[in-house]
């Protein structure tokens, strides 16, 4: 703002309505009055802070649209809906002859049928995206300060304890020892699709919540991602996984540079990728090791950090094309070969998987935060009362994409998959219905001052579905 615009009108300073034209400047120019016209204007052009902001292009709303949590859940709910009607129609040899299709260069061993492709191929894009959000949140978000995290860390902890226990303990108590493999189905929690169902049915709770539950699901994933290199590599090549390290520093490298190519980083993650696949380690590992890599503070003056521009990128091409496409094929069970859902569902492991999911998520959740927040310094966040963690430990139960990854590796034979595959989409559609009804009865009980008990009244400023949250 001009010191002219600034001047504060004294009595004699009355505004006027004539347009007296003032000095002239060095170029002859003549300075009128704000708000006044030159004779004869009678259309003035607006002045440039009364132009309308440009209209976004149709690329940027539907980054815009995709990127919302309630279009990615309902995207992963179309997609696996339309894989199930397909697959129990008249027409599912059609279905599963096109999951079958297998296209890729053999001599690299990337011969890989289309299901195989979106589990191993696009779900590394959705992996790349939680490696930059991992990186993000522990470098300046919400997992750096280990004393503000240390509750929903350990509750994400409970919260995969607890259902591998009980999963562990139906498959040996059904007689399916055979079944314990899957043990760390019941698991994983999905973030876009328990994100999705907060938001919808969340509304007028405090955002804080949204940050513990964003917080537990990202340690989730992060001990998945562990728990798929780990526990389900059957064999493993040291040396495609050695050039695979060494594309990965590449990368780390490029991505610091100040100016960044995408026609260098694209087919580097690329090269990576196929290695770590030709390692035996699940390829989606890959995309986890190369978002840990990009930088999450501002480098060379730039206005945000690279873990947001990345992600800003990424995220739209992860919610709207790569988790609807492995939805789509991995979704696809047939409900009316074998014996259809009752003997589905009646299986050791199925039975295992809807107990853990169900139950054990809530309970290793309200249970761990319980003992936490009792028997420790830790507190929960303001705003956030224990029982606010009854829906999130609901919510934490919808294991939809990462259990539907692991049920396909726990299983070779069809019979166990199909059966997991099943009780994984029942279970969680069971934790999302019970948690739209618990959140709904929580948005509706009176809080007090002191959700979180820490002796200190709550600073609570911002509520889920407000304005400010929208913005997020």
């Amino acid at each position: 703002m001009s010191t002219h615009e600034q001047h504060t009108p004294t009595p004699d300073d009355s505004p006027r309505t004539s347009a007296t034209p003032g000095p002239a400047t060095a170029d002859g120019a003549v300075n009128l009055p704000a708000g006044a016209t030159p004779s004869g204007s009678e259309n003035p052009a607006p002045s440039p802070a009364a132009q309308p902001a440009p209209r976004p292009g149709a690329a940027q709303r539907w980054k815009r649209w995709v990127t919302r949590e309630t279009t990615g859940g309902a995207l992963l709910i179309g997609a696996a809906i339309i894989a199930l009607v397909w697959a129990n129609s008249p027409w599912r040899a059609a279905y599963f002859d096109l999951s079958a299709l297998t296209f890729g260069p053999e001599s690299l061993h990337l011969d890989l049928s289309l299901s195989t492709w979106a589990a191993d191929g696009l779900l590394a894009i959705f992996f790349f995206v939680v490696g930059v959000e991992l990186k993000q949140e522990f470098v300046a978000g919400s997992l750096r300060n280990p004393r503000q995290a240390g509750v929903p860390m350990l509750a994400a902890v409970g919260g995969m304890i607890v259902p591998a226990i009980l999963y562990v303990t139906v498959a040996l108590w059904g007689g399916g020892a055979d079944a314990v493999h899957g043990w760390a189905i019941p698991t994983a929690t999905d973030i876009a699709f328990a994100l999705a169902v907060l938001a919808v049915f969340g509304r007028g709770l405090p955002t804080a919540i949204r940050t513990f539950l964003l917080t537990l699901a990202v340690v989730d994933d992060l001990l998945a991602i562990v728990v798929i290199a780990v526990f389900y590599t059957e064999t493993l090549h040291w040396a495609p996984l050695g050039l695979a390290l060494v594309g990965v520093a590449l990368f780390a490298f490029l991505v610091r540079r100040r100016r960044t190519h995408w026609w260098l980083l694209l087919p580097l993650a690329f090269v990576v990728w196929a290695l770590v696949h030709a390692s035996g380690i699940h390829a989606t590992v890959a995309g986890v090791l190369l978002g840990f890599t990009v930088p999450a503070v501002v480098l060379f003056g730039e206005k945000t950090s690279r873990t947001h521009r990345f992600e800003h990128v990424v995220r739209p091409i992860s919610s709207g094309i790569a988790l609807p496409i492995f939805a789509f094929f991995a979704a696809g069970v047939s409900l009316v070969d074998g014996g259809g859902i009752g003997e589905m569902i009646g299986q050791p492991v199925a039975i295992g998987i809807i107990v853990g999911l169900v139950v054990g998520k809530g309970i290793g959740v309200l249970g761990v935060t319980a003992l936490v927040t009792r028997l420790t310094p830790l507190r929960l966040a303001p705003g956030i009362g224990v029982r606010d963690l009854l829906p999130v430990g609901l919510l934490a139960g919808i294991g939809f994409t990462v259990s539907l990854l692991i049920a396909e590796l726990s299983f070779p034979d069809s019979e166990h998959t199909d059966s997991a595959k099943a009780a994984v989409l029942l279970a969680s559609v069971i934790s999302a219905l019970l948690a739209a009804t618990a959140l709904r009865w929580d948005a509706r009980r009176k809080r007090s001052d002191d959700m979180n008990e820490d002796g200190l009244p709550d600073d609570v400023s911002t509520y889920i579905g407000d304005a400010a949250d929208d913005e997020r």
